[in-house]
């Protein structure tokens, strides 16, 4: 998922480099797609929120799991408090985050708003319309499936529809195809997420419990209890790991989204300025004409 959104990161920044290279001024864009693309970024920076606040509770997880740790190796009472902080640990991580559920509705408008775009008597414009649309195809696509891997339900999954005229149509709908397929496999199986480093500590949660569950450890097994221990704390740190650099990702990606429609209002606010000095200047050659 990191790799994903560092991909996003890197498709949105070449766009603007392309918008960049091709020279073309924002005034000689169609007002009706400068319009879709201010709308679609306000819809993406709401995914990104939504996403940012359910890595953040995935993460406040771990807090639940470093007091448990904490209390596995002393007496019966603190092994009370490590059965209290897992029981805790598990009602906060399998909870529902009610700000997933409106991603869908925004990613269903964005999906319904895709098309390719016809450009007349603009090379320029077609290129760009061209890569546009293609941007649009991938960011809705990973989101979908981030919104679907976080949210832990396939009813909402979507085999995304794209123009056949693309050239990379047949490589888009592969991996459409292969990435929808694992998830519905990882759900129609009994699992219970298809983040690996999540179900990992999860399984190493439900091996360790049984022995704690009574707040008295056999004696037998306190080698085994250490073993699940420490098997715990170090899954536990790769989870807060992983976490940490899909925040930073997803931060990244945020700001780029966020810098690119400032440019572009920047951008439209500037050739606002010049095509209304250039409209003064022309009244007042006109007058002193008439003069």
């Amino acid at each position: 998922m990191t790799q994903a959104i560092s991909t996003l990161c890197a498709i949105h920044t070449d766009v603007k480099t392309l918008i960049t290279e091709l020279e073309l001024p924002v005034c000689d864009w169609d007002e009706k797609w400068i319009d879709v693309y201010l709308d679609n970024s306000v819809k993406l920076l709401d995914i990104c929120i939504a996403f940012s606040s359910d890595i953040s509770r995935l993460n406040q997880g771990h807090l639940y799991l470093q007091c448990g740790l904490h209390n596995l190796d002393g007496t019966s009472n603190q092994f009370m408090k490590a059965r209290s902080s897992l029981d805790g640990w598990k009602q906060h991580i399998f909870s529902k985050n009610p700000r997933l559920e409106n991603c869908f509705a925004i990613l269903d408008s964005l999906t319904e708003s895709l098309n390719l775009p016809k450009i007349k008597n603009s090379a320029k414009g077609k290129v760009l319309m061209r890569a546009m649309y293609g941007v649009r195809v991938v960011t809705v696509f990973i989101l979908s499936m981030f919104a679907v891997t976080f949210s832990g339900s396939t009813k909402e999954l979507k085999d995304l529809q794209v123009h056949e005229t693309c050239l990379w149509t047949e490589a888009f709908v592969d991996v459409r195809d292969f990435i929808s397929k694992e998830i519905r496999t990882i759900y129609s199986s009994g699992r219970i997420t298809a983040l690996k480093e999540l179900e990992v500590v999860d399984t190493s949660v439900k091996k360790l419990y049984p022995l704690i569950q009574d707040g008295v450890v056999d004696p037998n097994e306190a080698e085994q209890l250490q073993l699940l221990t420490s098997n715990l704390t170090e899954k536990a740190e790769k989870l807060s790991g992983g976490l940490d650099l899909l925040a930073k990702e997803a931060d990244r990606f945020f700001h780029i989204l966020l810098t690119g429609r400032d440019s572009l209002l920047c951008n439209l606010r500037i050739g606002s300025t010049v095509s209304n000095t250039a409209e003064a200047n022309n009244n007042n050659i006109e007058r002193k004409e008439v003069r």
